[in-house]
């Protein structure tokens, strides 16, 4: 089913069983640690921190289908994938040209943890192709951002970087976690890898950490060696969990997409918001490349309370639907202050740098009905100053 043309009906059967095992229309979960050798290579028999049982041969095979890639690996989380990718890609010396706003743990991993290996990186701005060249030295190996930024949902010349990372023999990796496969198919634009938090859109329900890299199979195949060793791999009932959640997928994210542009039209109409960042918005800086690239503008935007950073906790204290937590893409509606969570690592001049307000509020929708969430803000943004 992988070469069906219909994306829906990919997210339903691509890479299932057949023979389905013992007649089951759903995928059973084979918990079971390992499996009998049968005569095959080492890492072709089923054995779970390899990530070859059969769930995660399944996963794997939907989940390369909608990246439009060869293969796909699982992990353990999103950060698990963003880690074994630059393990298995880097070497001591080497160099990472990096977009200037992404997600606090990559920047921490990057920051804290590799760069004890003396693996250097430069942040470049998305919007400026004429100045990526020159951060470029003898050792840049890769390429790296992300296809809507976390918290500010800025869309990056897309198209240019994965050019730039071809011309200049780079290792282009996106984080497609934000769009997800749905809205944005990186693979079709260039790109090298993508990864995505399956925690977040592909799982959908709040019950699962899980991640996924989906390349070409060679590379897929060095960075799942990597991933054995690093002992990450993913629990055959949360691969279960996930290729459950995928079924659902683009029926979610389209209530998704509609609901988050009818919120961020009522939050920019707002007296006491400022600036509302989500590129369904026709004043968003990047709303026609937004237009021309995806087929949605996703489901998650941030925007600026007036006022002090206390008034954004209030508001947040009085929200009775979205939940105050530190994630996104799932079926509840969730809220959270960049500054004092994902962000929270970085200096307060480190966050102005990139445009992360004390006052900003980062907004994922639920599968709620729209209406019932923007009373549900308009009623705690009356409390908040």
């Amino acid at each position: 089913m992988a070469d069906t043309s219909s994306f829906q009906t990919r997210l339903i059967h691509a890479g299932a069983l057949r023979p389905r095992a013992y007649g089951a229309v759903v995928t059973p979960i084979f918990q079971s640690s390992t499996f009998e050798y049968a005569g095959s290579g080492y890492h072709d028999f089923g054995y779970i921190r390899l990530s070859n049982t059969p769930n995660h041969r399944v996963l794997a095979d939907r989940l390369a289908a909608l990246e439009g890639t060869e293969a796909a690996v699982c992990t353990g989380s999103g950060m698990a994938a963003i880690a074994a990718t630059f393990v298995s890609l880097l070497d001591a010396g080497d160099h990472v040209l990096i977009q200037d706003c992404v997600y606090g743990g990559t920047t921490g991993l990057l920051a804290k943890e590799l760069a004890r290996f003396g693996i250097a990186v430069s942040s470049i701005d998305p919007q400026d192709p004429g100045g990526w060249a020159r951060d470029l030295t003898p050792r840049t190996r890769l390429v790296y951002l992300e296809s809507l930024s976390n918290p500010l949902m800025q869309v990056a010349d897309l198209e240019a970087l994965a050019a730039f990372a071809r011309t200049n023999r780079l290792v282009s990796v996106i984080d497609n976690t934000f769009a997800s496969p749905i809205n944005l198919c990186p693979a079709h634009l260039g790109y090298d890898l993508v990864i995505e938090s399956a925690t977040k859109y592909l799982g959908g329900h709040d019950d699962l950490a899980a991640g996924c890299v989906a390349g070409s199979a060679e590379t897929v195949r060095q960075i799942r060696r990597t991933l054995d060793h690093l002992g990450a791999a993913l629990d055959p009932h949360a691969c279960f969990l996930l290729e459950r959640g995928l079924k659902t997928l683009a029926v979610r994210v389209a209530h998704q997409n509609e609901s988050a542009r009818r919120i961020a039209a009522f939050l920019a109409r707002h007296p006491r918001v400022g600036r509302v960042h989500h590129p369904a918005l026709p004043d968003h800086p990047q709303h026609e490349r937004a237009s021309r690239l995806f087929r949605g503008f996703g489901g998650v935007l941030s925007f600026e309370v007036a006022g002090t950073a206390d008034d954004a906790d209030r508001l947040l204290g009085r929200l009775r639907i979205a939940a105050v937590a530190a994630s996104l893409g799932g079926v509840e509606a969730l809220a959270m202050r960049p500054a004092a969570v994902s962000h929270a690592g970085l200096t307060p001049e480190q966050r102005a740098r990139i445009g992360i307000t004390d006052t900003l509020i980062r907004y994922s929708v639920g599968l709620e009905a729209p209406e019932d969430l923007i009373g549900d803000l308009e009623q705690a943004l009356a409390w908040c100053v």
